[in-house]
């Protein structure tokens, strides 16, 4: 199989090339990613020795650019990956993230659609779904509700991706997950800024009380859901994936403390985001009665990697 991956460069884009790559030894993997602020081909310079991985910077809006890789290349499959995704940058400058996650989007589905129907998977969020309160849980049945440029461009995308479903017969299938964390994250997020800072004694940056929720999925249990639903999932399907690992934001600052045997006069009070969410949850349990996922790594083992990690690549 050809799989063009976009965004392959990123943090999930690139766990999942490494993983594809291990478990799949015939499959030759595409990589498109523009290389913005989160792109880093260090991330993938464990791919570069193998023959069927191939690296093209460029941007997923280029329609020429997108047709000439899926003709010259053959490709079967699209996995999208490529976003803008940070919250904060789509609050202070929302223009990236239309551009890039509906405009770019679109131009993907549009060269999937004129070159034979190209069977097309988008990587979505479970921030579409707005927040929740002290209790329940979003599932695929969730009216959408986002509440920040980010989430509304993700939204969009995820509409845009059904239509073509629904009108030109594309065949699609889309997961919306909940917080990732692993080996390669961006340090402008939680875990990976507030490991860095803590590793080199730097305050970090808690914001309001810190009692904002998340649900936490591990990188690699998030790749191995995404295999099941490219070679399993229904087509036309929307399957939610979590890390059934709801923590709040200082309890993950208060176990980073501890774990790396820090002082919490390193904690500094910040401003709260606007319209910060309150609580994200995920009832994972379509894709584990249809697909047979469960989440894998617990968040205290997976915290202990990607600090792990961290030590050892705190200067990427």
């Amino acid at each position: 199989m050809n799989i063009l991956i976009t965004g392959g460069a990123g943090f999930i884009g690139a766990n999942f090339i490494h993983y594809i790559l291990d478990k799949y030894p015939d499959y030759k993997i595409v990589n498109l990613d523009l290389l913005t602020y989160a792109g880093n081909l260090e991330n993938v310079k464990a791919a570069e020795e193998n023959k069927n991985y191939k690296f093209i910077k460029g941007d997923i809006g280029d329609y020429h650019l997108v047709t000439k890789i899926v003709k010259a290349n053959k490709i079967d499959m699209i996995v999208h990956f490529a976003a803008e995704s940070h919250v904060d940058n789509s609050i202070s400058g929302p223009d990236p993230f239309i551009t890039t996650n509906i405009l770019g989007t679109h131009n993907l589905l549009k060269v999937a659609k004129e070159n034979n129907n190209i069977r097309f998977h988008h990587v979505s969020t479970d921030e579409v779904f707005g927040s929740l309160g002290e209790t329940g849980k979003f599932d695929e049945s969730t009216p959408y509700d986002p509440r920040s440029p980010y989430s509304a461009s993700k939204a969009s995308s995820d509409h845009i991706i059904r239509a073509y479903f629904h009108t030109y017969g594309l065949p699609i299938t889309i997961s919306n997950c909940s917080n990732n964390y692993g080996p390669y994250q961006h340090k402008e997020k939680l875990i990976p800024l507030f490991i860095s800072n803590l590793l080199e004694d730097k305050k970090v940056p808690l914001y309001g009380e810190g009692k904002n929720i998340r649900d936490w999925l591990f990188v690699t249990d998030h790749c191995q859901a995404i295999d099941l639903i490219i070679h399993q999932g229904k087509i036309g399907e929307t399957y939610l994936i979590g890390g059934d690992a709801e923590k709040t934001n200082l309890e993950i600052t208060n176990l980073l403390i501890n774990k790396l045997a820090k002082d919490e006069s390193l904690i500094e009070r910040v401003e709260d985001r606007l319209g910060h969410d309150y609580r994200y949850a995920i009832d994972f349990s379509k894709i584990s009665k249809e697909l047979g996922w469960q989440p894998s790594v617990s968040f205290e083992e997976g915290i202990d990697k990607t600090i792990e990690w961290y030590k050892n690549n705190n200067d990427l």
